[in-house]
């Protein structure tokens, strides 16, 4: 059974970092993609974050690129979302995810999600 458990939430002022993390189980985080993605109150979930398992090659949307890390430890299978300069809307609850496909193609591809984390960045 595909289990993923998100830590590391919490409140930070603007321009500060967090470090997210994703513990899997029933699975190999390292022979699918992994990704991060957050809903923001009153909109809809979007796609953060993905790494791919074929070449390891990372995707981001373009309001964090720059900011943000994916990287995945497969010896212990956890994945990460570093999270620096950090603003207010940046805020949402963050879920971890993975699919089946082995390359980052589309945000559509997951389909296994944990149950989320908040982060909060005040300014």
């Amino acid at each position: 059974q595909v289990q993923l458990v998100e830590s590391g939430g919490g409140s930070v002022q603007a321009g500060g970092s967090l470090r997210l993390s994703c513990a899997a189980s029933g699975f190999s985080l390292g022979e699918h993609i992994s990704g991060w993605f957050r809903q923001a109150p009153g909109k809809e979930r979007e796609g953060v974050a993905c790494i791919s398992s074929g070449d390891d090659r990372t995707y981001y949307v373009d309001s964090v690129k720059g900011r943000f890390t994916i990287s995945r430890d497969k010896a212990t299978n956890t994945a990460y979302l570093q999270m620096n300069s950090l603003k207010p809307e940046d805020t949402a609850v963050y879920y971890c995810a993975t699919g089946s496909h082995y390359y980052c193609t589309r945000w559509a591809d997951f389909d296994s999600w944990g149950q989320g984390t908040q982060v909060i960045v005040s300014s």
